[in-house]
């Protein structure tokens, strides 16, 4: 399931770098996540990093954006072109 920033946000700039993947960026009035890059950083770290730097804890997985972990490593190796870890 990939993640999404709520209105929560604080826009402190510190997710953005954070992400392997380069899902994040700055929207209109808050940091948005792209869920097509969003793998939870399944390949990269164990847990999202984006999650582990927000000061805000507004980070939370995306109830529509549903994936496996299996889906996850798919979309991993489509976006980094390694193969997966499973």
């Amino acid at each position: 399931m990939a993640l999404i920033i709520t209105d929560e946000c604080i826009n402190c700039d510190v997710c953005e770098p954070e992400c392997p993947n380069e899902a994040i960026s700055q929207g209109p009035e808050i940091y948005e996540i792209d869920p097509n890059k969003c793998t939870e950083c399944v390949g990269h770290y164990d847990t999202p990093q984006c999650v582990e730097v927000c000061p805000v804890d507004c980070i939370p997985k995306d109830p529509a954006h549903v994936e496996s972990e299996g889906q996850l490593w798919v979309k991993y190796e489509k976006l980094t072109g390694n193969p997966g870890r499973r």
